[in-house]
């Protein structure tokens, strides 16, 4: 079947349905051993100020470095920053344990640019049953019979350093938890927020991908996004993912009232510092192609999308 290409996944031939899906032995094992070491030494090892780590360090790296640092800012460009900045959330994104950053980059954009067309294969679309995906999605990756070329954007060293190092970058934080709160501080800090936080990752896009609140739809594409409001806060704004398929580039993932979005927050301090610019919002974004709105809801006085006629371009993946 025939393809589109997206920003950094080029149609060569591309088939987003026809592939393998195939076991990836350093990942399961990684998700394996983090998992293992919380559910058995987290029970063992547990001591409030330990609890009190894993929550703030989660809040940290998820927030501030999955959510802000790699999602936003790196994927998406969704605002610019120092470039010292940027590589500081990029490095707290990077702890959060889920790959480095052209393995992020990748693990995104080709299920972008596969929810694009108008079928994919189903563990893009996550449409199998719940454990299933779940292994699928932490064990596994497609290995598609013609993949789109990826094209990677930048050749920065510290990146490069981080995408071989990424599991490795667990350590030097390990032994500073250890030298302050001993093996509790270890347990809680690095295996249980890394277990925690990937399982976490997956159920977010696990059912934001299925069904729930959606404003915003965008036809003939094979898969929609959803918004799962209650989640908003423990998620930092990404479980507004129906708003992020409706507009991928934006800074402001919450753009409904009522959408708790603290990554968002953050974005807005450091721009109040003078430490961000050319932020985007849904106003400022051409609409993708065949985006349109499913119910009354306005959105927040700031983040009205284009008068003009949506589906004049696809925005950037």
């Amino acid at each position: 079947m025939s393809s589109i290409s997206t920003g950094r996944m080029i149609d060569n031939g591309s088939d987003p349905v026809k592939g393998r899906v195939v076991w990836m032995p350093a990942k399961s094992i990684w998700i394996t051993a983090m998992t293992l070491i919380a559910i058995i030494g987290g029970p063992l090892t547990f001591t409030w100020s330990a609890f009190a780590v894993f929550i703030l360090l989660t809040a940290i790296t998820i927030c501030l470095g999955h959510s802000v640092g790699m999602h936003r800012l790196l994927i998406h460009h969704s605002f610019s920053t120092h470039i010292w900045i940027e590589h500081f959330l990029v490095y707290l994104g990077t702890l959060v344990g889920m790959a480095g950053p052209f393995g992020m980059i990748y693990a995104h954009d080709i299920r972008d640019w596969a929810q694009r067309q108008r079928d994919c294969h189903d563990l893009y679309a996550h449409r199998r049953s719940f454990f299933i995906d779940a292994f699928w999605q932490m064990h596994c990756i497609v290995a598609l019979d013609h993949p789109p070329r990826f094209v990677r954007e930048r050749r920065d060293r510290f990146y490069r350093f981080l995408e071989a190092t990424w599991m490795a970058q667990q350590i030097p934080l390990g032994l500073a938890l250890f030298a302050l709160g001993g093996l509790p501080w270890v347990v809680w800090g690095i295996a249980v927020r890394i277990s925690v936080s990937l399982t976490g990752h997956w159920l977010v896009g696990h059912f934001a991908h299925r069904a729930g609140h959606q404003g915003w739809s965008v036809d003939d594409v094979a898969v929609q996004g959803y918004n799962l409001p209650r989640f908003g806060l423990v998620t930092f704004g990404e479980s507004f993912h129906g708003n992020h398929h409706a507009f991928p580039d934006s800074a402001r993932l919450g753009i409904e009232p009522g959408q708790l979005d603290l990554g968002w927050y953050f974005i807005r301090l450091l721009a109040t510092l003078g430490l961000a610019s050319a932020i985007k919002l849904p106003n400022m974004i051409v609409p993708r192609r065949g985006l349109r709105r499913v119910n009354a809801t306005e959105t927040a006085s700031d983040s009205h999308p284009p008068h003009h006629a949506a589906g004049r371009a696809e925005s950037r993946p």
